[in-house]
């Protein structure tokens, strides 16, 4: 079975949202470029920050869109198209409003739930059977809260969690472009 060859971190451009818990995704994925010595650089074609890196041997390409979240899959579809990849070899990092800071869990396929940068994914990839690694925010109680509390900075205690669910998450992107998916996850999801 083929591994991952595409690594997406999920974000929205602008200096503003850096910091936010919404753009999980993209931290996790300049963190990864920066232990695999990978310079993100402005790809026009590909709507983002691209690169390419070697993972254990293996040629993977990096992308964070820079267009907002809610159109996250104009750019995985321009490097899906270019690069001849199938779904299944696509990893989307992303927050997640429905685990805690701290957790980090690695999924193929499903629903959105509510996320927009999934659904257009999903919509331009015509499937939504490509690989998630969600990250955990947290919730703030009420769902008429959600937009400020992922648009908002997490505390220094949560982003030390999160913090540590990106260290667990880059020991599995070995297993990953292998194609070890279960082992993957076994070693996430059996904190």
């Amino acid at each position: 079975m083929a591994g991952i060859r595409l690594i997406v971190g999920l974000a929205n451009p602008g200096k503003q949202y850096a910091n936010t818990r919404h753009n999980v995704g993209a931290w996790f994925l300049h963190e990864l470029a920066r232990q695999h010595q990978a310079a993100l650089s402005a790809e026009s074609k590909f709507h983002g920050m691209a690169a390419t890196c070697s993972i254990d041997s293996v040629q993977c390409r990096l992308l964070e869109p820079t267009t907002f979240m809610n159109e996250s899959g104009r750019a995985v579809r321009a490097m899906v198209q270019f690069y001849k990849l199938m779904p299944e070899q696509v990893l989307v990092i992303h927050d997640e409003l429905d685990f805690d800071p701290g957790v980090i869990r690695l999924k193929k396929g499903g629903g959105h739930g509510g996320h927009n940068g999934l659904r257009d994914v999903a919509a331009h990839l015509t499937t939504p059977d490509y690989y998630r690694l969600r990250i955990g925010i947290g919730h703030p109680g009420d769902r008429h809260k959600v937009t400020p509390y992922v648009l908002g900075e997490p505390s220094k205690s949560d982003k030390d969690k999160i913090q540590r669910a990106i260290d667990e998450g880059l020991r599995v992107m070995d297993d990953l472009v292998a194609g070890e998916f279960e082992k993957a996850m076994h070693w996430l999801h059996s904190e």
